[in-house]
Order: structure tokens, then C-alpha cells, then sequence
């Protein structure tokens, strides 16, 4: 799973509890199952902010020894 599918899925779910009168049961589930995709988005984005700052290091190493 990438990012974009999970956020897909989280809305659908988000949706799905908005628009549906569901039983608590499956409220439940679909909650804990959007719960584990925000949780997994946020790893992943905090994956690719790290990876940012890293390049952009590099970057400014390379730009400071042009100077």
C-alpha cells in the first residue's frame, strides 16, 4: 500500500460513516481501520519529510562548496 491508496481508502471510510446509519459493529471496525491508515499516512509522510531535509542538506553542502 502507498500513501495516496491509503488516504483513498481513509476517505472512503470517512464517507461511509457520514452517509450510512451502521451498526455499531461495523462503526467500529471501520473506525480502527481508518485509525491504522492515518497512522500508516503519517509514518509515510514523516518518512518522505526526512528524506526532504536529507536532500536538501546535500544540497546546500554542494551549493556551500561552489561558493
Amino acid at each position: 500500500m502507498n500513501y495516496e491508496d491509503a488516504v483513498k481508502e481513509m476517505e472512503e471510510i470517512i464517507e461511509k460513516l457520514e452517509r450510512e446509519q451502521l451498526p455499531l459493529k461495523k462503526a467500529q471496525e471501520l473506525f480502527e481501520r481508518a485509525s491504522q491508515l492515518a497512522k500508516f499516512s503519517q509514518e509515510e509522510l514523516s518518512k518522505t519529510t526526512g528524506k526532504l531535509y536529507q536532500i536538501k542538506q546535500e544540497l546546500d553542502k554542494i551549493t556551500e562548496e561552489e561558493a
